[in-house]
């Protein structure tokens, strides 16, 4: 099972500015509702065996999938890490990034 970041170390993370890359793996109508500032790259779960190679994180950067609540963010990292990224899972999603981080980012 891939690795999970909570929504906390995340924004630790970002806040120490440390390396993160991070992929939005919902619809396009969903990035347009709500995503997380300073997303990287836009490729929806179903098509990222396809569409893998658009993944491009500096080095040392730490890629973080993130979707709704943290589903499809599992599937996703664990086809980039076959890909050979160094990857987690945003758990709880977008929706408990909103709760406990930023409520200004809508919930849907």
């Amino acid at each position: 099972m891939p690795d999970q970041i909570s929504v906390r170390a995340l924004q630790a993370k970002l806040t120490a500015g440390e390396p993160v890359y991070l992929v939005d793996v919902r619809q396009p109508w969903e990035h347009e509702v709500a995503a997380l500032p300073g997303t990287h790259v836009l490729v929806p779960l179903a098509e990222l065996v396809d569409r893998h190679d658009e993944i491009t994180p500096p080095d040392g950067a730490l890629v973080v999938a993130y979707c709704h609540h943290g589903i499809r963010s599992l599937n996703a990292a664990a086809l980039l890490e076959r890909a050979g990224h160094s990857v987690a899972s945003l758990a709880g999603g977008i929706d408990r990034w909103s709760l406990e981080i930023d409520p200004k980012i809508p919930r849907y």
